[in-house]
């Protein structure tokens, strides 16, 4: 064991707090500026909610064309540059004076943010971890969960406090900053170049061997029954679990208030770490892991039911934020998890690639959808009531999709 400081462990912990501001800033963020445009325009929630659409939908051109942009321009300038395109629409977001205005901020923002994002997270953490990647991109997502702890109540406490405008600049200027150090002092780095060994070993761990597979193409994915139940699984529960969280703030700040509401924002994603933890534990107790996700998603659908209940105790939202929390993390997580147990090495990364891409570009539309849906209904009840029988109903189909697919033979065909 090579016993100088291993670098790794550097890159883990800055690619950490890089999640708590990528996520903070442009996943969690999001359902706080809606509400907070809406406060200061009066636009309706219909036309600013698909503001949050575009965001989401903007940065999924970016992810498919992340290895492309860094190769040509390496990791430490897109880091960089991403957080700057990421401040510039969040600060367009703060002080939009015309819908086209906000569009854009929202477009700027969305392409900023995945490059902090997880995509990115996993091109760090991969050069320096071979055989402990998967705990320490575990670690390395928590801080994404963190990052809705943190920057759900700092951004309504600073809005209130400050206003909008000069607590996005604030934020993004502090953003910027930090990011800029972490690529210019630790992102640019690789084993080769400190004369380090990823999982700091000593030597270079042997390759297996085994007959080489020919990787499927993608029409060959699709063609696979497994693929399809699984991505639309995938799809499904993200694009229930997005519309939610993309109203959820504006849904509970009328019976909590905007603090409280933005505690409970933030204790929905710490319950995702311990939902993710929870997992952990089944899996290496060897549960079936689409059985598993189905019960994630089971909680998950409980707690959205709960929130029929707010108007007759408010204090019913904590539950409920706990128990869809409770599945953020494994909802994006669980699914490549699977995959690696389902398909052969050489195929698992196309699937995953396919089947994140896929889901990206369906859940992008979950926060317009459920804009339209409760703007749809004059009653706030009632749009509530339409969003949980909207929500519960993909919940049930993604369950369904993750259970049928059980059932289906793998496609493994050499070992893992």
């Amino acid at each position: 064991m090579n016993h100088t400081r291993f670098f790794g462990q550097t890159v883990l912990r800055c690619t950490f707090v890089m999640a708590i501001i990528g996520w903070g800033v442009g996943f969690y963020g999001p359902p706080i500026y809606m509400q907070a445009v809406m406060d200061r325009t009066g636009w309706p929630i219909d036309e600013v909610s698909a503001a949050v659409t575009l965001h989401f939908l903007s940065g999924t051109l970016v992810i498919a064309n992340l290895p492309r942009l860094y190769k040509r321009w390496g990791i430490p300038a897109v880091t960089w540059v991403g957080s700057l395109i990421l401040g510039i629409g969040v600060n367009i977001w703060a002080q939009a004076d015309a819908l086209w205005v906000l569009y854009f901020g929202a477009m700027c923002s969305g392409i900023g943010w995945v490059t902090l994002g997880a995509a990115a997270v996993n091109t760090l953490i991969a050069p320096w971890y071979i055989k402990g990647r998967p705990t320490a991109l575990g670690k390395a997502y928590n801080g994404a969960s963190l990052g809705g702890v943190i920057f759900s109540p700092l951004w309504v406490l600073l809005i209130e406090r400050f206003g909008f405008a000069i607590a996005a600049l604030a934020i993004t200027l502090g953003t910027i900053t930090l990011n800029a150090g972490f690529a210019v002092w630790v992102f640019g780095k690789t084993p080769q170049s400190v004369g380090q060994q990823p999982d700091n070993l000593a030597t270079p761990s042997a390759s297996p061997l085994h007959a080489p597979v020919i990787p499927w193409t993608t029409v060959q994915t699709f063609r696979s029954a497994q693929f399809r139940t699984l991505a639309a699984g995938m799809s499904l529960g993200l694009f229930a679990q997005i519309g939610l969280i993309a109203h959820l703030y504006s849904i509970l700040v009328v019976h909590l208030g905007s603090r409280p509401a933005s505690f409970a924002m933030g204790l929905a994603t710490a319950s995702a770490m311990g939902g993710r933890y929870i997992a952990a534990h089944w899996m290496s107790q060897g549960i079936n892991r689409r059985h598993l996700a189905c019960l994630a998603y089971g909680v998950q659908l409980l707690g959205t039911l709960m929130l029929l209940c707010l108007q007759l105790d408010p204090a019913v939202a904590w539950i409920a934020v706990v128990l869809i929390g409770s599945g953020i993390g494994n909802a994006t997580s669980l699914p490549p998890l699977i995959a690696q147990t389902e398909f052969s090495h050489e195929n698992t990364a196309k699937v995953i690639a396919l089947m994140v891409a896929l889901s990206q570009a369906i859940y992008a539309f979950a926060p317009a959808g459920f804009g339209l849906i409760r703007a749809a209904f004059v009653d706030p009840q009632e749009a509530i009531v339409a969003v949980v029988v909207v929500a519960v109903t993909v919940q049930l189909l993604a369950i369904l999709s993750f259970y049928r697919g059980a059932a289906l033979p793998t496609c493994r065909t050499t070992a893992y």
